[in-house]
This record gives C-alpha cells, structure tokens and sequence, in this order.
C-alpha cells in the first residue's frame, strides 16, 4: 500500500487526479493507457511542496533553474505520440523533474532520460527511485548529444524546444525510428513536430503548436 504523502489528500488526493484525467480525455486523449497511468501516479511529488496543491491543474509550473513541469495535457499528449510507435526503446531528453519520466517508465519497455542541470537530475532520481521505475535510466548530460552507447532509439523525446533537429540525436534513431520534438519556426512559433527515419532521409510532419523552454547546450553541476 502506498504513504498517503503518495496517495494524496485535498488538492492532491484521488479525487482531483481522475477530476485532471477526466478534463484530459475531453480535450482529446483517446489512450486508456495514458489516461490510467496519470490517474494513478502522484504529480504532487514532482513539485516543491508550495506548489504540490497546484500539480492537478490545467497548466505548467516552475521547478526552479528556469525550468518548468508541462502542463497535464502536454504530458499526455507527448506520451500517446510515443506509444503509436510500439516502442522498445525510448530516449527522453530532457528529464526534468521526472513527471514525465515515471509516465512513460510506466508504458514502455526500456527508457533512458538526458538532465543537463545536476540538481534536477539528483532530485529525479531520488523521485523515481521512491516510485520504483526501475527501468528508467538516467544521465547528467548535454542532451543534445543523446546517449550514443543506448542506441538506436525506437523513439527520441526532446521536453524542450530546438531551433533545429540536433544531428547526433537524429543519428542515434533507428531505420523507422520516430523523433517527437517541440521545433522552433523562423517567426519564433514553435511546433510538436514529428520526424521519422527512413534510411538516410527524415520525414518532419507538424502536428500542433506548442510553448516549451529551449533546448540549451552544456552541463550545470
């Protein structure tokens, strides 16, 4: 049985969790698979405590370093986008708090998730850990290099915005691998986009619009 710290009470109990759920599937999420996992798991915890009363509500918020935890639908959106692809594979770029980790930790075989600021990634790991999501691997990494030794990717997920398609990270999908990445456009409008590998040539499809932090070189320990 999970501490009620997990379960939840008030703002963060069971009850506003499947109320979250239940707002995701009228804005469209069509994945039980998704819509279940999100019911079940503690977003509160991903979050400084000032904020936990807030984790359920329909929008993003600040987990400090200028970084921010998406807003629920993204979460889920990003996460149906992965699972259309059957994945084995998975390469998250861009841990974060681990929010969207530990989803996708829970629907796919085999994960491995890139943090280039030290202090969310200790902090990540420590909340994935308490949630056992043992097949979650981890690195403090520049994300935009990937994690060469894990590749091929069936599936590449950048939770940050790139001005372009980083080159290594397009390399390490494999033949039919499927790239998910908020783009940035010339006139600053950003794009869910969608890339597939086939052989030596991508195909980019734009789904929706987006608003993501950027995608940023280098480490910060």
């Amino acid at each position: 049985m999970r501490s009620p710290d997990l379960l939840g009470v008030g703002m963060t109990s069971q009850r506003t969790r499947d109320r979250m759920v239940d707002r995701l599937a009228r804005q469209g999420i069509r994945d039980r698979r998704v819509l279940e996992v999100m019911a079940a798991e503690p977003r509160h915890l991903f979050l400084d405590e000032a904020l936990a009363h807030r984790a359920y509500e329909d929008t993003s918020l600040p987990i400090g370093h200028g970084q921010t935890l998406s807003q629920p639908w993204i979460v889920a959106r990003m996460t149906e986008l992965v699972l259309e692809e059957t994945p084995g594979r998975v390469l998250e770029v861009g841990t974060g708090s681990g929010y969207q980790t530990l989803i996708l930790a829970r629907l796919v075989t085999e994960l491995w998730s890139v943090e280039r600021i030290n202090a969310l990634h200790r902090r990540a790991g420590e909340r994935l850990r308490r949630l056992a999501a043992r097949n979650a691997r981890l690195r403090l990494a520049d994300g935009g290099h990937g994690w060469s030794e894990a590749a091929p990717f069936e599936v590449i997920l950048l939770t940050a915005c790139a001005g372009a398609l980083p080159e290594p990270l397009l390399a390490q999908l494999a033949d039919g691998g499927v790239m998910i990445a908020p783009v940035a456009q010339s006139d600053g409008t950003q794009w869910l986009t969608r890339v597939r590998r086939e052989g030596g040539s991508f195909d980019i499809q734009r789904l929706e619009p987006v608003r993501f932090v950027p995608l940023l070189e280098g480490v910060i320990r």
